[in-house]
């Protein structure tokens, strides 16, 4: 089952702490400055895109099964 990752970019800081914590999924554009699913099947195998919704300092991630 796929889960729905989603980054609120009204929310969204740029700071980068998602990409870091899960570079398989989350990317930090540079032209937007803002925070990208780069592949949101990657969750499932990785097991960290609850880590980066729990650290998002906005809370601009959303992790959903």
């Amino acid at each position: 089952m796929a889960m729905n990752i989603k980054v609120d970019e009204e929310k969204c800081i740029g700071c980068g702490r998602c990409e870091e914590i899960c570079p398989a999924v989350f990317h930090v554009r540079e032209a937007t400055g803002k925070s990208e699913v780069i592949d949101a099947e990657a969750c499932e195998f990785v097991g960290c895109c609850e880590a980066a919704e729990e650290n998002c300092p906005v809370e601009a991630i959303t992790v959903e099964e």
